[in-house]
């Protein structure tokens, strides 16, 4: 058996920069086939990123312990607003993307299965194209290690309409 007090989890940097707080509660237990982490967001943060993504390995629900998220749903983005006390399923497959939208900071847990880390080889993220001049599924990659831990992440997109690539930077 392991415990672990959220205060006492260290802060781990998204690799886009994203979040003011992001604690792996995953590292912190110990577990192997099962995600959780503890966020809070600031108005305007995102849990990923501000990129719609989808991942083919894993099932993943968001409960918000405080404020208010707004969650952008499938390929055509449909809205959904999760309040404090509710809950959000994504289905593997699924294309999502949470963010803080109101003017007070949200708390909220993220938890994923199977597996506790997202397997890079199968994100897809809707991006702008700029030669298909629509938003597309890009295949995404990260350019240099790859890994989920890191400081920072550059990742390299790939158009699945026109195999045009497009880089994003993460921050520093």
């Amino acid at each position: 058996m392991e415990r672990a007090a959220i205060e006492a989890v260290e802060h781990v940097a998204h690799p886009m920069g994203v979040n003011s707080v992001r604690k792996s509660l995953s590292d912190a237990l110990g577990t192997t086939e099962f995600g959780m982490v503890y966020y809070e967001l600031e108005p305007g943060e995102s849990f990923s990123g501000g990129l719609a993504h989808r991942h083919d390995d894993q099932e993943e629900v968001f409960y918000i312990v405080e404020g208010t998220t707004v969650f952008e749903i499938g390929a055509e983005r449909e809205q959904v607003t999760v309040d404090a006390g509710e809950a959000i399923r994504v289905p593997p497959g699924e294309f999502q993307k949470g963010a803080n939208a109101g003017d007070e900071r949200v708390v909220a847990l993220g938890l994923g299965a199977p597996g506790r880390r997202h397997d890079w080889e199968e994100l897809d993220v809707l991006l702008e194209c700029p030669n298909c001049e629509a938003e597309t599924v890009h295949d995404c990659l990260p350019v240099d290690s790859g890994e989920w831990q890191a400081e920072r992440i550059d990742l390299e997109a790939t158009c699945q309409e026109c195999g045009a690539s497009i880089s994003t930077t993460g921050a520093d």
